[in-house]
């Protein structure tokens, strides 16, 4: 059985969405492409799979409701907008999937609530908990009083050590690109897609992967650095294009989108 026929088994999956595919470029909010996103989670849901979403965007909607007129570089008013944005985030997360009938619940963790071990165990039980209850955790990070994600990582990192945190089976981390290229898609034409990554310092160590989006502070890079992460932990991940939310239906079919991130147990069921 090859790799990608094992993601539709995975029951206990982590989407994680960035900014980019939640906001336009002057940061308001992307209503349709947010619309479709939880109609898709809701679907999955139904099937039975337990499902986590860890959503960026706070900063982005933040923005898109007070009028600002781009990103700031402040950290202190990135902060205060990422607190204005997350009530507006997860208001427009909980009429959506209000209108399927699921019941969300909202996590903001912090980085030393994932690391400090006492902390750490409860976030683990809650989450399990949420899930136990039918519940589908929406997480962020706490970018109010935490400012690491909000500098570095666009969620990227917190989405893998959530998926580390609960033994999570598969982390689709949605993004504006099909995964990793040889060089930037959007800038070289003859890039060419990386469809698989058995270890990523082996197959990536020719590629360069710098950049990021206009919104997003994550980029390519910190989407590696979790997926590898995840990959040692025996979590699979897949790096895919989310413009199209139902692109995580078709990755659980075993469709051959984005990048796979095959982790040493699917590997050993694969052969």
């Amino acid at each position: 059985m090859t790799h990608r026929k094992q993601l539709k088994y995975k029951k206990k999956i982590i989407v994680k969405v960035g900014t980019t595919l939640l906001t336009y470029d002057n940061g308001k909010i992307n209503l349709q492409r947010m619309e479709k996103l939880v109609r898709v989670l809701a679907d999955l849901h139904n099937s039975g799979k337990e499902v986590i979403l860890v959503s960026s965007g706070a900063v982005g909607v933040g923005i898109g409701m007070i009028g600002y007129p781009e990103k700031p570089d402040n950290l202190v008013k990135k902060q205060a907008l990422a607190a204005i944005g997350q009530a507006g985030l997860m208001r427009l997360y909980q009429k959506f999937f209000d209108e399927y009938n699921k019941t969300i619940a909202q996590v903001l963790v912090t980085r030393d609530g994932i690391e400090n071990p006492l902390r750490r165990k409860n976030a683990r039980n809650t989450l399990h908990q949420l899930l136990d209850m039918g519940i589908i955790p929406v997480v962020n990070e706490n970018d109010t009083v935490s400012t690491h994600e909000i500098e570095f990582g666009d969620n990227d990192t917190l989405s893998a050590d959530v998926a580390t945190l609960i033994h999570a089976e598969l982390l689709l981390i949605l993004t504006d690109t099909d995964g990793v290229f040889t060089a930037d898609p959007h800038v070289h034409s003859t890039a060419q897609k990386v469809r698989k990554v058995m270890k990523a310092s082996d197959d990536l160590k020719h590629i360069d992967l710098n950049g990021t989006s206009k919104l997003g502070s994550g980029g390519m890079v910190s989407k590696i650095a979790a997926a590898e992460l995840c990959r040692e932990h025996n979590v699979d991940v897949v790096i895919a294009d989310g413009t199209d939310p139902s692109t995580i239906i078709k990755v659980l079919e075993g469709k051959d989108l984005g990048t796979f991130f095959v982790s040493d147990a699917t590997n050993q069921l694969a052969k």
